[in-house]
């Protein structure tokens, strides 16, 4: 997948207006007079699953790291970027190769990885090397606050923190609710948030209901699952899922005819996955820290020229990646003229607020983001289906 081009970034500027194109470039003989330019470039590394399940996240990662390059002439820090890209691949393994290859190219940050249990298997790579890596996707609790990996996205258990909070306080007193998840690291931290931010002992909460974890699932993966969830009849279900597993989750629960409200985070129903559950994703709430139709400048700037470019609305984990542009924009500017990566990495802690299509947000001390979760939900959006804003949850981080 090849970085856009001026001309392909010129059509977009075009389409955005000139105001919109005022915002959010200057021109090339503004350039010339910019005295914070260099023709010294930047080598960027980008990990992202280019094969497997993931590959849809991994192709929204680059998506967004790449619009953010072509509105901004293909410069971080007023560096031209050379961004070189490696595939994570499916597995903890193949993504440290990933990581390792592009470390050995000499590059100033990296930024990336879609699958969270991988960056606690790069952890002491990134350390030991000393090479900022920014988190375009879900980060462990468990990583917070080491020195060298950021996160532009979210912690894993966020939005069971923000929809446990919501849900203990609308839900009716008789009402019943169950938890469903992998029996993963990941999905055991999801359950433990949500069922403290609920309230571990009300009486409302059913058994947790527990799968194996699993990147991919059969037609009757859920089959015993969904089997118990009839059993308990619960008025809502909480599912922690992303991906092809999301997806068989809601086409199996659609075909056992439940009719419990379906509440998960919003990669549940984010991207590409949205389209493949087609209209069986009608009526589920998800928590996430954005939506596509969040109305302020910078997501109008950014929402319109991802829609522009590849004909479907921005993923969290597209905005995510943009923002990681961002912040190494501002961080690589803030560190001079020849930037090192440790120096990189301290600038990191001094960018301050960031004006994101989310809303504004700024790292906190763990170095993952402090900033708004919304509730959405999947209805008709004129003659698209989308996941829709319908308020604010909370402010985490």
């Amino acid at each position: 997948m090849s970085p856009l081009d001026r001309r392909q970034a010129l059509k977009l500027f075009a389409a955005l207006g000139a105001a919109g194109f005022a915002a959010a470039c200057a021109t090339d003989d503004d350039a010339d007079a910019d005295p914070q330019l260099s023709d010294e470039p930047v080598k960027i590394g980008l990990v992202a699953p280019q094969t497997g399940s993931l590959k849809v996240v991994g192709d929204d990662i680059v998506n967004g790291f790449q619009l953010y390059l072509a509105l901004n002439q293909n410069r971080l820090g007023g560096h031209p970027v050379e961004l070189v890209t490696a595939d994570e691949g499916g597995d903890d393994k193949s993504a440290k190769a990933a990581i390792d290859s592009l470390l050995q190219q000499g590059v100033l940050a990296l930024t990336g990885v879609a699958n969270s249990t991988a960056l606690g298997a790069v952890r002491d790579t990134i350390e030991g090397a000393k090479v900022p890596l920014i988190a375009s996707n879900g980060v462990p609790s468990s990583l917070q606050g080491v020195l060298y990996i950021w996160s532009a996205s979210f912690v894993d258990s966020d939005p069971s923190q923000a929809l446990g909070s919501y849900l203990t306080g609308v839900m009716p007193s008789g009402d019943r609710l169950t938890v469903i998840a992998p029996n993963s690291e990941t999905g055991q931290d999801a359950v433990d948030t949500f069922r403290q931010a609920f309230g571990p002992t009300d009486s409302r909460l059913t058994e947790t209901l527990w799968t194996q974890p699993s990147a991919t699932a059969s037609k009757n993966f859920f089959q015993a699952t969904l089997a118990q969830v009839d059993t308990l009849k619960p008025d809502a279900v909480y599912a922690f899922y992303s991906g092809p597993v999301a997806v068989e989750f809601v086409k199996q629960f659609r075909a056992r005819g439940l009719d419990a409200k379906i509440y998960a985070p919003g990669f549940f129903t984010d991207g590409t996955v949205l389209t493949e559950m087609g209209d069986e994703a009608e009526g589920i709430f998800t928590a996430m820290n954005y939506s596509s139709d969040l109305n302020n400048a910078a997501n109008r700037l950014f929402a319109t020229a991802y829609r522009r470019e590849h004909d479907v609305a921005p993923s969290a984990s597209a905005m995510a990646s943009y923002d990681s542009a961002q912040v190494l924009d501002r961080a690589i500017r803030l560190a001079g003229g020849r930037p090192t990566p440790q120096q990189v990495n301290l600038m990191l802690g001094r960018v301050g607020q960031i004006d994101s299509p989310r809303g504004t947000w700024q790292f906190n001390q763990p170095r993952t983001p402090q900033q708004k979760w919304y509730l959405r939900e999947v209805r008709q959006d004129g003659q698209v289906l989308s996941n829709v804003l319908l308020s604010e949850l909370a402010t985490l981080g």
